[in-house]
């Protein structure tokens, strides 16, 4: 991880204080968080609308920092501990982050898109594993700050960071691509979320290729040609290296073959027709995020066993097509994490086409962040429900019941219910579970539905 002396910082940054009586003091790593506080760490304190971090600074050090950041703007500094005044925390955590990832012998994958982002950074972690010493984005860490934290708390040693970048507006995928200097980038796909704040999805795909402003003049971007508003974007780009996944029949590589079961998926690739390749994740849709990975791994030089034995040897972030066993035995495919139109409309034709089941169960919640026309996404939702294929939809919270309201222009009223509370939910899918269902839970995070996945798991 980053380790410097306090000499060493303040020829990183633009130190405003003199600390010369701190030279020797050496930093390990960097926190934003007392209560998470690891001996040697310097402290960014950050100034949010109720809470000054500067105020626990000195909390920070007895917990075990060494030093800690400090805004020139907030009067005060403490004098008798390593406090380090800068213009602005923030831009300070960006600038150690930039300059640390330079002095490592790495090369940084950076990956965006609208859905498939921490499924893609885990298979392509996974992949470039076989070969390589790799490090990725822990959890939700994609933003502004989480992904130079994750840069700072890089082992010395790494070879490839994998890199997860989100955002919300534009300019942040620019950010966050200038901080990190990526040697390859991927777009998943442009989907529908932060239409709220982007407006239209031109205007999201315009946010998302913001990814190459920071690609390096060799590197490799690879981005789903099966959208027209990415493939019209990159032809304004001077871009060297350019590959597509999809589909299509166009693009550099696409499925040849796919068969599927309830442990995952073998396909065949137009790169390599005569191997089969097995992942043991559910979707078809996990295909498409599976051959952005295969030619991430061929640019960074695995053989096609080496691609296979990194596919078949994957494991993914909870609560991202996680299935999961209930107390009375029913199949549960917890894919809680996050929700949009386009994944919500792959994990509905995933259950529908999974055989072996005698009453699948959906369960849907709010899809959040679509702006005006939110209500007409969620009722598109429930019509595009096969009354064939599945056989009871449940829904929660209050844009949920809009896909109730499109599911019953299809379904009889006694197979569709809409709740507004998890405890009635929780109660009705107990009530009707015998053991031999199939029930799919998706929703945007911040309905948190796998609090009702706890209530029914063994």
């Amino acid at each position: 991880m980053f380790e410097k002396t306090i000499k060493d910082i303040c020829t990183m940054l633009d130190v405003k204080n003199d600390l010369s009586m701190f030279d020797a003091v050496v930093v390990k790593g960097v926190s934003i968080d007392t209560r998470k506080i690891e001996s040697g760490n310097v402290f960014v304190p950050f100034k949010g609308e109720n809470v000054d971090g500067h105020q626990f600074v000195r909390q920070a050090i007895n917990n075990g920092a060494s030093a800690a950041l400090w805004d020139i703007n907030v009067p005060n500094p403490p004098a008798d501990i390593p406090v380090i005044v800068v213009e602005d925390p923030l831009l300070a955590l960006q600038t150690l982050a930039n300059q640390y990832r330079h002095e490592l012998d790495l090369k940084v994958v950076g990956i965006t898109g609208s859905n498939g982002k921490t499924t893609t950074k885990d298979i392509v972690a996974n992949l470039l594993s076989v070969k390589y010493r790799v490090h990725k984005t822990q959890g939700n860490y994609n933003n502004h700050i989480g992904l130079p934290l994750t840069i700072l708390s890089l082992p010395r040693d790494s070879e490839v960071a994998v890199l997860e970048m989100g955002m919300s507006g534009f300019g942040e995928i620019e950010l966050l691509s200038e901080i990190s200097q990526p040697d390859a980038a991927i777009i998943t796909n442009i989907g529908e979320s932060h239409l709220q704040d982007l407006g239209s999805r031109e205007g999201i795909a315009k946010a998302k290729l913001e990814i190459v402003k920071g690609l390096k003049p060799d590197g490799l971007f690879a981005y789903c040609g099966d959208e027209p508003l990415l493939q019209e974007g990159v032809k304004e780009l001077d871009l060297k290296y350019v590959e597509t996944f999809g589909r299509s029949e166009s693009n550099s590589i696409y499925p040849t073959k796919i068969e599927m079961n309830n442990q995952g998926s073998y396909f065949e690739t137009s790169l390599a027709e005569s191997e089969t390749f097995f992942l043991p994740v559910l979707g078809q849709h996990n295909i498409h995020n599976a051959l952005a990975g295969i030619l991430i791994a061929r640019h960074f030089g695995l053989r096609l066993d080496e691609i296979k034995e990194g596919l078949q040897s994957l494991k993914l972030t909870q609560m991202r097509m996680e299935m999961v066993k209930g107390k009375k035995g029913e199949s549960i495919i917890n894919d809680a994490y996050n929700a949009s139109p386009t994944s919500m409309k792959a994990a509905i034709g995933l259950v529908s086409e999974l055989e072996g089941y005698h009453t699948k169960v959906l369960v849907l919640g709010d899809m959040l962040e679509l702006g005006d026309h939110e209500k007409d996404f969620h009722q598109e939702i429930g019509r595009m429900i096969d009354q064939e294929k599945v056989q009871l939809v449940f829904t929660f919270g209050h844009l949920g019941s809009f896909i109730a309201k499109g599911a019953l222009e299809n379904f009889p009223e006694d197979r569709v219910q809409s709740f507004s509370d998890k405890e009635s939910l929780t109660r009705e899918l107990t009530s009707i579970i015998t053991g031999d269902e199939l029930l799919l839970f998706k929703a945007s995070r911040g309905m948190r539905l796998e609090e009702i996945i706890e209530g029914l798991k063994a």
